[in-house]
């Protein structure tokens, strides 16, 4: 197949039947639209580009609730929300709150869920790992003038 039917984002649903492996193949890149003469198009995706789009959904209803909410401030709304921020510092839940919607505005602008579920999960995962204790211990860095052999 090439990249010009790869890239292709409206099918005939004749092309489903005909030539299915080219349309799943389009449709595991980017969601593609089946058009049918007999109904309304429908959207053929891969699982994950469906589960992104579940979870950006998720998290746009999550940061609808902490932006409607009068109640303190930003930072601490969204610590309502995301308790895994109390792991991190005043400093760090700040620049989180900070990161997390401009991530969000980001993929809501143009379409791409992995930037915000992105940003969220490495926010969570760091808070995770400093609640863990790692990052404690103080960090032995290498001399930089230590020269390797190249192999």
């Amino acid at each position: 197949m090439n990249t010009l039917t790869r890239s292709r984002t409206t099918f005939q649903s004749s092309e489903l039947s005909r030539s299915s492996a080219e349309v799943f193949a389009a449709a595991a890149d980017h969601p593609v639209e089946v058009t049918r003469r007999d109904g309304e198009s429908l959207v053929l995706m891969s699982g994950s580009a469906d589960r992104a789009r579940t979870n950006l959904l998720e998290l746009a209803a999550q940061l609808v609730a902490v932006s409607t909410s009068t109640d303190g401030t930003l930072v601490r709304r969204m610590i309502d929300r995301f308790p895994w921020m109390l792991a991190l510092s005043l400093a760090d839940r700040e620049t989180c709150a900070n990161d997390i919607l401009s991530a969000a505005r980001a993929s809501f602008a143009t379409n791409q869920p992995h930037l915000a579920i992105a940003e969220l999960t490495a926010w969570r995962e760091t808070a995770t790992a400093i609640a863990a204790g790692l990052g404690q211990e103080p960090v032995e860095w290498l001399d930089d003038s230590v020269v390797v052999e190249r192999p």
